[in-house]
């Protein structure tokens, strides 16, 4: 499946989270369903793993502590799988995917598989004159074309935006609520050693958030998660007009940086939460790259995040095996969340929401 135009389903309110799932798994199992064959690590790595009878302890255990803690999004993966015709299992093993490669005896990996904390980059900024969050939705090659967004309307009255990847919980990549309360997330890569085995999915963490109703319950949520493997959250508080970057680890340990005036860019490597962890030449190289970029205004954000002077680790990827699925434009100023397609040096926006609308209304 080549590139799309990034499609947009309005759901809800629905009688059950199944539902939800079941709805949303409908609309879009061709899209599931070709992620799904296509997806490399799944049916390399996870699929051949998980079918394998010492599997099922980590396989059990992360399936009976998620569905534990949040049964609401347990029953909407459940019907999403059910909605989209594919298996349960494979399902599963997408969302919690990060939490189980780890795990995989080296002898069953590729090397030739691009699955490490290669996901994205942010460019933040609180100053007196411009309020803005930049962000590259970076994934493999798997997630090209395989890519929806979600405008979900909940029984309370809670409606959220998320940017979302065939198949997984509303958000692993960026949303926003009529809270006023949205993010971004960075991959970022714990030693294997800092991860702990059958915690919460990160994929669950960042589904929670999408009913946060202030900054203070989403830094709770994030905190109270035990999470299995290390994240690393962009927060964003239209009504405060606040961002804060949480770094994240296993065992409850998180670090706080309050983005102020000034730019604060964050890649794939921890930097401020004292985490052993693996070196990553890409993430180092964007950082570096972005800290003698300019960073005063909008497009000087947009300019950064679409740069490629690095030809072997550009900030903005092309492929083959890593991409920019998309780059997302916050103004808590103008309160607004806008889509870009292609390089944002230079690309067409193909979607914008006002945040200040209690349904997220479509500019």
């Amino acid at each position: 499946m080549e590139e799309h135009a990034l499609e947009m389903f309005e759901v809800g309110p629905c009688e059950t989270p199944h539902q939800m799932g079941f709805l949303i798994g409908r609309r879009f199992s061709r899209f599931i369903q070709s992620r799904l064959s296509r997806d490399l690590i799944l049916r390399n790595q996870l699929l051949p793993w998980a079918r394998a009878p010492e599997s099922r302890p980590l396989l059990e255990a992360l399936c009976e502590h998620n569905q534990t803690k949040f049964p609401r999004y347990w029953d909407e993966l459940v019907g999403t799988a059910e909605g989209a015709d594919v298996p349960v299992l494979d399902i599963v093993l997408i969302n919690f995917r990060k939490e189980i490669l780890p795990f995989i005896p080296d002898k069953e990996t590729k090397s030739d598989l691009p699955e490490k904390a290669i996901e994205c980059s942010d460019v933040l900024v609180v100053g007196e004159s411009m309020a803005v969050a930049a962000h590259n939705e970076d994934a493999n090659v798997a997630l090209v074309g395989h890519t929806y967004l979600i405008k979900g309307t909940l029984s309370n009255g809670l409606c959220f935006i998320s940017y979302t990847y065939a198949g997984e919980l509303p958000s692993c990549a960026f949303g926003f609520n009529n809270n006023g309360m949205g993010f971004t997330l960075n991959a970022v890569p714990p030693s294997k050693e800092e991860i702990v085995a059958s915690g919460i999915g990160r994929n669950f963490i960042s589904r929670d958030l999408l009913e946060a109703t202030s900054m203070t319950d989403a830094t709770n949520k994030i905190r109270s998660a035990e999470a299995s493997v290390g994240h690393s959250y962009n927060l964003i508080d239209l009504k405060a007009r606040r961002i804060c970057n949480l770094e994240t680890a296993s065992r409850t340990r998180v670090s706080v940086n309050e983005v102020d005036d000034t730019p604060f860019f964050h890649a794939n490597m921890y930097l401020h939460l004292q985490v052993k962890q693996v070196e990553d030449e890409n993430s180092i190289s964007r950082q570096k790259r972005a800290a003698v970029l300019p960073k005063k205004s909008k497009q000087e954000f947009l300019s950064l995040l679409g740069d490629t002077d690095d030809a072997k680790y550009p900030i903005y990827m092309s492929g083959p095996t890593l991409y920019t699925l998309c780059t997302a434009l916050v103004d808590l100023d103008e309160q607004t969340l806008s889509i870009i397609k292609g390089n944002p040096k230079k690309g067409e926006v193909s979607h914008t929401f006002s945040l200040s609308s209690p349904d997220l209304k479509k500019l």
